[in-house]
């Protein structure tokens, strides 16, 4: 009797162990999963009749920086704005007076850039504009970063810093 007791319990664990690895491999499950990459999505067209609401600002380009102007007045207020946004974006790397001896830019290698500097103040509105977002050592992430309605403000902080 202890012997077909000790066989039925074998072959039910067998039969436990067939069952569970059938649902581990053929199981409720996928396949083949399907992975799509961001690089390698194509975006559908949009719907006929649509139209974009805001188009992103575009930085001007090396050869028209020079005629591009602010288009902010330089006012106290728009100063304080600016001086928001580089306290939000800029001071961990130029720090708190723009020196480029911020924190973060303290290991960096060259060090960001004396704001305060003649080279600087030298800068057109366009020029200025396109090496901060774009400039040495910004591995232009600033473009992505800083949405297009803070930028002129910080062109007006920046020249302030003089």
């Amino acid at each position: 009797m202890k012997k077909l007791f000790a066989a039925l319990v074998i072959v039910a664990g067998m039969i436990v162990a067939g069952l569970f690895c059938l649902v581990l491999y053929k199981g409720p499950r996928m396949t083949v999963q399907h992975h799509f990459r961001a690089y390698q999505t194509v975006q559908p067209p949009p719907v006929e009749g649509t139209v974009p609401v805001n188009l992103p600002e575009q930085l001007p380009t090396e050869e028209s920086a020079a005629t591009v102007r602010n288009p902010l007045p330089d006012t106290a207020e728009n100063r304080q704005r600016g001086r928001v946004y580089y306290d939000y974006y800029c001071v961990f790397c130029h720090g708190k007076k723009g020196a480029g001896n911020g924190p973060v830019g303290e290991s960096y290698m060259p060090a960001p850039a004396d704001l305060r500097s003649q080279r600087i103040a030298n800068y057109r509105d366009g020029d200025l504009l396109r090496n901060m977002l774009l400039g040495i050592g910004h591995e232009p992430v600033l473009e992505r970063v800083v949405p297009p309605k803070h930028r002129w403000y910080l062109v007006l902080y920046v020249r302030s810093l003089k």
